[in-house]
Order: C-alpha cells, then structure tokens, then sequence
C-alpha cells in the first residue's frame, strides 16, 4: 500500500493524516452547509466541533490505553505522545464526542437531540473518508468496504435529517439510528480486522457494537409499535380470508 504519500527532505507525509485533514475539511463543510439552514450560529456549531474533537481525541486515547494498560503502565508521557506510541479507540472517541456535546449543549442551553442530528451526515462522512485513507495506508483492505458503507450512512442520515425538519421523525431519531447503523457496521466487519482491542480477552469493538446494535433495534421496534402492530393485523386478516376461502371451496 502507500503509508507515505510523500517526503519533503526529512519531513514524511503520511497518507493516513492527509485522509483525515480531507475528513475533517468536508465535515467541517457539509455541517456548516446543514446548518445555515438553522438558527444556530456559526461561532456556537463550531466550537461544539471543537470541544467534540477534543473530547473524541482524549476519551479515544484514554479507552486505547486503558485496554493496553500493560504498555501504557501510569505513564503520563506516553499517553501523550501519539507518535510514539500510537493507538486509539473509535468507540471512545465516539463516547468522548457525545459527552463533549452534551455537555456544550447544556452549557449553551440548546436541545441536544437537536443539535445533534445535524452532526451525523458530516460524522459518517468523515469516517467514509478516514476509511479510505485506512485501506491506502495499510493492508486492511476491509476499510474500502467499510468506507462504501459509511458514505452511504451519511447519505440516509442525511435524508432522514430532512425527514425531521418535516417532523416526519421526531428529533434524536437520526441519532438512534446512526448509533445503531454503525454499531451493525463495525460488528459485521469485526472479524475480518486484523488489528482488535480486547477486554477479558474478547474484541471491544465487537462487544461494543453488539450492544448498540440490540438496544437501538429493541427501540426501533418501540418506536414504530403502532405500524408494526397495523401491519401484523392488516396481515393477519388477510391470511385469514385467504384461510377461509380456502376452506370453503374445499367444503364445496
């Protein structure tokens, strides 16, 4: 693969990091473009991204080392040099955003289901991009598949954004959903990584999204009871009738 893009004399540029600042550029650019159509404002959505970022990096460094508590040790210095000692956890940094925003939003005294269902579209959109400069950076060639899937996440998020703004869906629905759809992704493609973080020496990443994926699909069945419960019905009836003639035809 190319790890390294290219180099200006002893400086190296990594393909991985030119990926992210690409994902982070065209987040940046689809959240700001979702929401102009808002009355938030701009200075408020991005210093949410920013404390977002920051919570991400910290509680995904912070998740890493905990569960390779045998190499970090206490060691304050090498939690902190990521260079040296690279490593983080994508479930952490996710926890680490969600309570970076909910807390911003209590602060700032706006809805937090709100606000951030406006995030997800350029969430999913940055792991789409992250995710291809994973599969050019390394052997994992899992990453393009993960990278296809996560763009089209971002495209439905997307959708199901608008459908909220018509109060189609009620808000946090996006969210439930996203949590849900990347829960399933990651605990598809689990297997098929080579690089996995363990916690009494099962995946973290596949316990993780299991989790996530059984709540929000128990919710989900909550959410939409009242179509579920019509449609059994509607079935049923129809089963029913056809039973019944059935039956008929056969007395005759």
């Amino acid at each position: 693969m190319l790890p390294i893009l290219f180099t200006i004399g002893p400086i190296k540029i990594y393909t991985f990091g030119v990926f992210m600042v690409l994902a982070l550029f065209w987040a940046s650019y689809l959240l700001w473009k979702l929401t102009s159509l808002t009355s938030y404002k701009d200075e408020d959505v991005f210093d949410c991204l920013f404390w977002i970022l920051a919570g991400g990096l910290f509680f995904g460094r912070l998740v890493y080392a905990l569960l390779n508590i045998k190499d970090f040790g206490i060691n304050l210095l090498k939690f902190i040099l990521i260079n040296g000692y690279p490593g983080l956890s994508l479930y952490g940094a996710l926890l680490g955003g969600l309570i970076a925003l909910l807390l911003f939003c209590n602060a700032k005294k706006i809805k937090f289901n709100e606000l951030a269902d406006y995030f997800l579209p350029p969430f999913f959109l940055s792991l789409a991009v992250g995710k291809f400069g994973s599969f050019f950076s390394s052997e994992e060639f899992v990453s393009i598949y993960e990278s296809i899937i996560f763009a089209f996440g971002a495209f439905i998020s997307y959708k199901i954004l608008f459908q909220i703004r018509k109060e189609r869906f009620t808000q946090g629905f996006n969210l439930s959903f996203s949590l849900w759809f990347f829960g399933l992704v990651y605990l598809s493609f689990d297997k098929l990584k080579v690089n996995h973080l363990y916690l009494s020496g099962y995946s973290f990443n596949m316990m993780a999204s299991a989790i996530l994926a059984l709540i929000f699909s128990f919710y989900f069945v909550y959410y939409f009871r009242s179509s579920l419960i019509s449609y059994g019905k509607k079935t049923f009836e129809k089963i029913y009738r056809r039973a019944k003639r059935t039956v008929g035809k056969g007395q005759g």
